[in-house]
């Protein structure tokens, strides 16, 4: 026979909801999954997911470069001395050899910061609004500041 609920199991139900609905659900749904979290699953910021957007656009140059730098070795005649040489011949200016330096540098720095960044989040710190762009803009000075220091040796 049907039976109404009384009004404390339908309160509890709310509140059971609204606990699976809640950010503390996902970071303890991605702990269980073993998947990381970052601090876009938890709130609906647009800096935060434009930083995001960006990692991920850099990790997809970054591959597409490696897999283009693999399949010229493989492909082109040669070898690397050789190709050195060439540039090497060219007599291109200082300013233009450490600007594509710190091009191919950046990519690789800001993946690397980015990731400790993460690596932060993961372990359940900063990520509070006023932490989470503070470590945006660390992440993006210490990306400058290691590729310059990487262009110039």
């Amino acid at each position: 026979m049907f039976k109404f609920p009384l009004n404390s199991e339908v309160y509890t139900a709310r509140k059971q909801r609204r606990l699976w609905e809640g950010p503390a659900c996902a970071l303890t749904l991605a702990f269980l999954s073993c998947r990381p979290v970052g601090r876009y699953c938890l709130h609906g910021h647009l800096s935060p997911r434009l930083c995001i957007r960006n990692e991920d656009g850099v990790e997809i140059w970054m591959r597409l470069g490696v897999s283009l730098f693999g399949l010229s070795a493989l492909l082109l005649p040669g070898n690397f001395e050789s190709h050195l040489e060439l540039v090497k011949s060219l007599s291109l200016g200082p300013v233009l050899i450490h600007s594509a330096k710190f091009a191919l540098a950046f990519p690789l720095m800001y993946h690397t910061w980015n990731g400790i960044r993460h690596l932060m989040w993961d372990l359940g710190k900063g990520l509070k609004v006023p932490q989470l762009y503070q470590s945006g803009v660390a992440v993006l000075l210490l990306s400058v500041l290691s590729s310059v220091g990487l262009a110039a040796m």
